[in-house]
């Protein structure tokens, strides 16, 4: 059993972002693990991506830069509506060196970026956005090693079991840190 090590990458964004974006690398699919000679070369592309979308896609100028050959068709649900699209394998470098291989994508019309990161990539490791002193920080790890659970952060850490004979006074300041008097917040 090989224990495979973690790789990461994390942006920061001046202010608050509404979108995620990173430059990635896109190459025709090949196994890293058996490659022996040159792997296909690799092209640059914005990438944005979305929680929404269950799988990756990948533009008409990614499918024309690499010389993609469709690996068959699969039906995808989008803001438009449906349609019948060509699929095709690619392996995607994000930022990093953090590298998917032999990844099912579908080809789609993407405004402001040539590759959208679905699901299918988002669930295999740790993604995490969040605002702190007004900036955003998006990172990303695979393979996962965190069991984030901020409802059992917060419960381990603020909140405070009350012991029977250790109630506070109905004058006192409530248990819970509001800075209401007991009487007036979990005495009630």
């Amino acid at each position: 059993m090989s224990i495979q090590i973690p790789k990461s990458f994390t942006i920061e964004y001046s202010g608050r972002s509404n979108i995620l974006q990173t430059n990635c690398g896109v190459s025709k699919h090949f196994n890293p693990n058996t490659l022996t000679g040159n792997h296909p070369p690799i092209e640059s592309f914005i990438c944005i991506w979305d929680t929404g979308a269950t799988a990756s896609v990948i533009s008409k100028n990614v499918i024309d830069k690499l010389g993609l050959i469709s690996t068959g068709f699969a039906r995808s649900y989008h803001a438009q509506g449906e349609s019948i699209v060509n699929t095709y394998i690619v392996n995607i470098y994000l930022p990093n060196h953090v590298g998917i291989p032999l990844l099912n994508v579908t080809e789609g019309i993407l405004n402001g970026a040539d590759v959208l990161v679905g699901m299918d990539i988002i669930s295999q490791g740790d993604f995490t956005v969040c605002l702190n002193e007004g900036n955003t920080k998006f990172s990303f790890q695979l393979p996962s090693t965190h069991n984030f659970d901020f409802v059992k952060e917060y419960n381990d850490n603020y909140h405070k079991p009350l012991v029977k004979d250790k109630l506070p006074g109905r004058n006192d300041p409530c248990h819970c840190g509001s800075g209401k008097k007991y009487k007036n917040c979990h005495g009630r």
